[in-house]
C-alpha cells in the first residue's frame, strides 16, 4: 500500500468553501485574506473544472456568502446548522463525486474548519487546509486549530502552492490564467507569526 504524501491531482480534488459570510467580515482576524483566497479558489475551480462545494452557517442570522466572491449563478450553496460542512447533503454530493482529496478554506479554523477536516479524514479523505484562506476570531485559536488538524493528518498549506501543484508544469494549458490569479496582490494573511 502506497503512503499518501499529499500530492494533489485535478481528477481527485474537490474545493470546499466554508462559511465566508457577511456577518463575519468585522470579527475574523485577517478576513481580507480569507476573502481574497476564496475569490482566487472559486475562479481556479472553474479553470481547472474542479467541483466546488460551499456552505453557509445559519444564513438567516449570519448572512449570505460575501458578495465579492464570484460564485457561478447556478451554484448550489448548502445551508447548515451543525458546525461541520459534512451535513447529509454535502456527504451525498461528495460520494457522488468520488473524489478523495479535499482543499478546504473559510472560517472559523477552530470550529467549522476543524470539525469538517476531522469528518473528512474519518471518511478517508486526504485534507488540505489553506492557511492563507482560513482564519478565526483570534490568532491563538487559528494557530491551535492548525496544530490540532496536523495531529490528525491534515495538510496545512498555502493557496498558491495548491494551484501550482495542481498544474504540475508551466506547460499546463491554462497556466497563464492560473498564473495571473496567483500574481494578484494578496493582503497580509498573518502567517509569519504562526
Amino acid at each position: 500500500m502506497a503512503v499518501s504524501i499529499g500530492k494533489l491531482r485535478i481528477p481527485n480534488t474537490v474545493f470546499m468553501l466554508c462559511d465566508v459570510q457577511e456577518r463575519f467580515l468585522s470579527v475574523i482576524s485577517h478576513m481580507d485574506s480569507v476573502v481574497h483566497v476564496a475569490k482566487k479558489m472559486v475562479r481556479a475551480s472553474e479553470i481547472f473544472e474542479i467541483p466546488l462545494i460551499g456552505t453557509e452557517q445559519y444564513p438567516k442570522v449570519l448572512g449570505k456568502t460575501v458578495s465579492e466572491i464570484p460564485l457561478p449563478s447556478d451554484f448550489k450553496m448548502f445551508e447548515k446548522f451543525q458546525f461541520s460542512m459534512v451535513i447529509p447533503e454535502v456527504d451525498e454530493n461528495l460520494r457522488k463525486l468520488g473524489r478523495k482529496q479535499a482543499v478546504l478554506f473559510g472560517i472559523e479554523a477552530h470550529v467549522c474548519i476543524l470539525q469538517t477536516a476531522l469528518d473528512l479524514v474519518e471518511r478517508g479523505f486526504e485534507v488540505h487546509v489553506l492557511a492563507d484562506g482560513t482564519s478565526s476570531s483570534t490568532d491563538d485559536a487559528r494557530y491551535l486549530a492548525f496544530e490540532r488538524m496536523k495531529q490528525s493528518g491534515v495538510y496545512i498549506t498555502h493557496s498558491d502552492s495548491v494551484l501550482f501543484q495542481l498544474m504540475e508544469t508551466s506547460n499546463y494549458p491554462e497556466f497563464k490564467k492560473i498564473s495571473a490569479i496567483v500574481k494578484e496582490k494578496a493582503p497580509p494573511a498573518g502567517l509569519v507569526k504562526l
